[in-house]
This record gives C-alpha cells, sequence and structure tokens, in this order.
C-alpha cells in the first residue's frame, strides 16, 4: 500500500512539475527573443549615447584608435568617436523598435569586426598578461562574443524564424529527451 502511495506521489509530482515546466518553456518562447532583442539594443543604445559626451565612454580611446587604424588615418579620433555613436545608436533603436533588422544586424556584425581588432593592434592595451588576463579594456572586448551569439540568434529569425516551446507537438515525433 506504501509503495503505491508513493509511486502516485511521484507520478503527481511529475505530472506538475511538467505542466509547471511546459508554462515556463512557452513563456521563454514566447518572450526570449523580444527580450534579446530589446535588451542587445538597450546596451547599444547606452553605449552608442554616451559617445556623443567626450571622455564618458570608457572604451572611446581604444575605439577611436582601432578606427584611425583601421581607415589608415582618414578618419581622425574625433570624427571617429561621433561616427561611432551614431553607429550603434542607430543599432541600439534598430534593435529595440524591431526595424529594419537585417541592415541593423549587418551594422551590428560590421561594428564587431571592428570591436575585435583591438586584440590584433593593440595587445598591451587588451592583455595584461597576453593571453590569460584581459585588461578591463580586453574583458570589454571578449564579452562581444555574448553580442555576437545573441546577434546570430536573432539574424536566424529575420526570415520568420521561431523559438518552438515543444517541438514534438510541431511534428507529433519524440525528441531524444522524450524518447
Amino acid at each position: 500500500m506504501a509503495e503505491h502511495r508513493t509511486s502516485s506521489f511521484f507520478f503527481n509530482f511529475n505530472r506538475r512539475f511538467d505542466l509547471i515546466d511546459a508554462r515556463i518553456t512557452g513563456w521563454m518562447a514566447r518572450w526570449g527573443l523580444p527580450l534579446l532583442r530589446i535588451s542587445l539594443g538597450i546596451v547599444y543604445l547606452w553605449f552608442g549615447v554616451l559617445k556623443f559626451f567626450p571622455g564618458l565612454s570608457p572604451a572611446a580611446d581604444l575605439a577611436t584608435g582601432t578606427i584611425e587604424r583601421l581607415t589608415f588615418g582618414l578618419i581622425p579620433a574625433g570624427s571617429a568617436l561621433l561616427l561611432l555613436a551614431v553607429w550603434e545608436t542607430l543599432i541600439g533603436l534598430g534593435l529595440i523598435f524591431g526595424l529594419w533588422m537585417r541592415v541593423t544586424l549587418l551594422l551590428l556584425f560590421l561594428q564587431m569586426v571592428g570591436t575585435i581588432t583591438p586584440v590584433f593592434f593593440f595587445p598591451q592595451e587588451v592583455f595584461n598578461v597576453l593571453p590569460y588576463a584581459p585588461t578591463l579594456e580586453g574583458q570589454y572586448i571578449i564579452k562581444n562574443l555574448v553580442i555576437i551569439s545573441a546577434a546570430i540568434v536573432l539574424g536566424a529569425t529575420v526570415r520568420g524564424g521561431v523559438i518552438v516551446a515543444d517541438p514534438q507537438a510541431l511534428s507529433g515525433r519524440k525528441t531524444k529527451e522524450g524518447r
């Protein structure tokens, strides 16, 4: 009798857990992409707006030095910072409002190329001990791996891609987890 109550308890617990898990997973599937897009947009808007005010962005010197080097000195530091401020602000607004996502993501990926190049151009400013101990600027660059990954996920949706909470419901087949 006790064995029956125990198995019944676990059956009910598993069923309740599965229902709660399905609701949470459904919420994540519904809101994950918009929240990712908007939060990434806020980061870009924030960092972009900071660059409009000299001395406020901790990455300004490294960014302007990189742009000067990438353009062989054709774009001076002051203009480079203004250009970058506008660029990042546009990316931020595009992401927040979900506007022109293909163009917004293209601008983001092009900007990411620029943010990674200091690792090669200015390793002494990016690492205290190469390649193990990044400076604050180096950490700022390394975190861009997360931004690139987030942009790839968002890019997968520009042709209507979505996150599906229950792939079994779509295909009628069991997944590896559901066997």
